[in-house]
């Protein structure tokens, strides 16, 4: 794969991270164009405008945004209801840019000027207390996406890296625990039994020695 030519694809994406364009994330979505895997249609929150960007970089004619993955729209931002929201924290694990903030058994709230609007907070929330707002009646033009997408990319990269050393944190809790319970477990050795045998003997001994001397007077 041309890793120059999808890292140029990437920098025209939207980087919301919504998955509508059947990728997990607007990199893989780029590397599988670069690959020839996915075509240039697959983005609505580019819009008609991202195809025709990215139509234009891979020197081809530019087509209709494929509704079958979804519709251009204006903006929208996630909302929570802080009264109906439990704090389960579902919706921040879910959120691909860290744009919601809260803590376990407490409210959550959404970080507006962070949200990317993918919804992908909506369906993993149990109590339905997140609706999408619109921002704005039309689309974004294409330099609003573009400046929006450089900063939901930083967000996204710098979750990245938080995440990644949280499960290096725990792979090496996991091994240091893993190594403690070997250890615990260890077959005592033969040489071991006689030594500790040894030292029980001599003990014994030192002890009836000591009960057999002559109190002094």
């Amino acid at each position: 794969m041309n890793q120059s030519l999808a890292t140029r694809l990437d920098r025209l994406l939207p980087q919301t991270q919504c998955t509508r364009c059947g990728y997990p994330a607007c990199r893989p979505y780029a590397d599988a164009i670069a690959e020839g895997a996915a075509d240039i249609d697959q983005c609505p929150p580019g819009g008609q405008s991202g195809v025709d960007a990215l139509a234009s970089l891979l020197g081809r004619a530019s087509r209709p945004l494929n509704p079958g993955y979804g519709l251009e729209t204006a903006p929208a931002v996630a909302v929570i209801d802080e009264e109906v929201c439990i704090g389960c924290t579902k919706c921040i694990q879910a959120c691909p840019v860290d744009a919601i903030v809260g803590a376990g058994k407490r409210m959550h709230t959404v970080i507006t000027a962070e949200c990317t609007g993918c919804e992908l907070c909506i369906p993993p929330c149990p109590v339905d207390c997140i609706d999408m707002h619109f921002i704005q009646n039309e689309p974004l033009g294409r330099t609003a996406i573009l400046e929006r997408a450089s900063v939901a990319r930083r967000r996204f990269e710098n979750r990245a890296v938080r995440l990644a050393r949280a499960e290096s944190g725990r792979a090496a809790r996991r091994d240091s625990a893993i190594r403690a319970d070997a250890a615990k477990a260890e077959p005592i050795s033969r040489a071991d039994v006689l030594e500790a045998i040894a030292r029980g003997k001599a003990k014994r001994r030192k002890q009836i020695a000591a009960s057999r001397k002559p109190a002094s007077k």
